[in-house]
């Protein structure tokens, strides 16, 4: 079982490190990750939003519906959160990109 686990988190590490720089899908799947707790990531609404913006911002209809969906749920200080966290994901990868 520890080996399953481990295998879990070295999967999720490498989509998380894609993501930021992936396409739309890589995003809105870890949006999907956070928001229902899969693939041993714990349910995080401000990560999930965080992803789901990403994704909406990379062209995704359905990014921005889970992520008005999971709003929803959000506090709007946890939503300015996600909102800061995607904006330095963008800044990032567009500084390595230059």
């Amino acid at each position: 079982m520890g080996n399953s686990i481990k295998s879990a988190q070295f999967l999720m590490e490498a989509r998380l490190s894609r993501a930021a720089y992936g396409s739309a899908e890589e995003c809105f799947d870890l949006g999907v990750a956070y928001s229902c707790g899969t693939g041993g990531l714990p349910i995080d609404l401000v990560e999930a939003h965080k992803w789901f913006n990403l994704a909406a911002a990379r062209g995704s209809e359905a990014g921005q519906t889970m992520r008005a969906e999971i709003a929803e749920e959000m506090t709007a200080r946890e939503i300015a959160e996600a909102q800061r966290q995607a904006r330095a994901v963008i800044a990032s990868t567009q500084m390595r990109a230059a």
